[in-house]
């Protein structure tokens, strides 16, 4: 199943280069995913293609105005080929997370319009888009970059985008979980030496590991996530018991066990 994305930004160029490249470009080359990349200067009505105005009211910065942003997303529209939801991309929004990666994968497509400057009118966020997505409590000088983190992390839930399609199930977040350390050749570098059950060939012993590891390394450095399950199984805390991580999980209020 092919998803649809389209972006309507002031830097068109910025984005078709990024969906171009890498996983994306193979992705779209193959017809896995569809990008449609919209200038939003093209919607403007001035010989100087003008955006953005001074806010009402006076302050600092430039705000993108009303009939620009309108008339691009609706001559889009009247193409056929843009779908909906439209999200603004905006620090107010709902948070971007991996969940909401999985919802916009599942369905036929989605847009998303890039702020810039100071923000955009009002009546843009009431009356022309369906919602708004954040990517984080931070400040950015325009929607391109939290564009990118959203076309990325729902390309790669696309069957068919990724060369192991058992990469998207073990990968941070996937299953509520932090991912487990990586390693790779050589076995030893400057007397640091890859854990031995990663090279024992026992497959079991490997999924234990890796399973005890995304464990601590979530209950250590993202215990939110662990709440966010439900707190931490009877046989997990026995398992990081098992591995010398009494300490942590005393920490964490499990000294006494689950719950």
């Amino acid at each position: 199943m092919s998803v649809r994305i389209d972006v309507f930004s002031i830097f068109p160029d910025l984005v078709e280069a990024y969906c171009s490249s890498s996983l994306l470009g193979r992705a779209r080359e193959r017809r896995l995913i569809e990008i449609g990349v919209h200038d939003l200067r093209a919607g403007a009505s001035d010989p100087r293609r003008s955006v953005d105005d001074a806010p009402f009211g006076g302050g600092p910065g430039m705000v993108l105005m009303c009939e620009p942003l309108f008339a691009a997303v609706e001559a889009a529209e009247r193409s056929g080929e843009m779908r909906r939801p439209l999200f603004l991309l905006a620090p107010g929004g709902r948070r971007f997370d991996q969940a909401t990666a999985r919802e916009l994968a599942g369905g036929g497509g989605f847009s998303l319009l890039c702020g810039r400057y100071e923000g955009v009118d009002q009546r843009v966020s009431e009356h022309l888009v369906d919602g708004e997505l954040s990517i984080g409590d931070v400040v950015l000088a325009g929607g391109e970059a939290a564009a990118f983190v959203v076309i990325e992390a729902v390309a790669r839930l696309v069957p068919g985008v990724l060369g192991n399609e058992a990469s998207a199930l073990e990968e941070s977040f996937a299953s509520g979980l932090l991912e487990h350390p990586q390693y790779t050749r050589p076995a030893e570098f400057r007397g640091w030496r890859v854990p031995e059950v990663l090279v024992s060939g026992d497959h079991g012993a490997v999924a234990a590991w890796r399973h005890a590891q995304a464990l601590r390394r979530t209950l250590a450095r993202r215990p939110d996530l662990i709440e966010a399950r439900g707190g931490l199984r009877h046989e997990e805390v026995a398992l990081l018991r098992s591995i010398g991580e009494g300490r942590l999980l005393a920490e964490r209020g499990y000294d006494e066990g689950p719950g």
